[in-house]
């Protein structure tokens, strides 16, 4: 997921510097939220993987 959020903060910035505002918004808006997703199953991850009986 953070590869996918990497890719999509290389479109904005390509985006951006050719001049397509929009495009570049909209893929800074979704990678900003992938990111989020990826933070919280981390986080998750390390919570409910601390629960496990070993």
């Amino acid at each position: 997921m953070l590869r996918l959020s990497i890719g999509l903060i290389v479109v904005a910035i390509i985006a951006a510097i050719f001049g397509f505002g929009g495009i570049a918004a909209g893929a800074a808006y979704a990678a900003k939220i992938v990111f989020f997703i990826a933070v919280a199953l981390l986080v998750l991850s390390l919570i409910f993987g601390g629960f496990r009986k070993k």
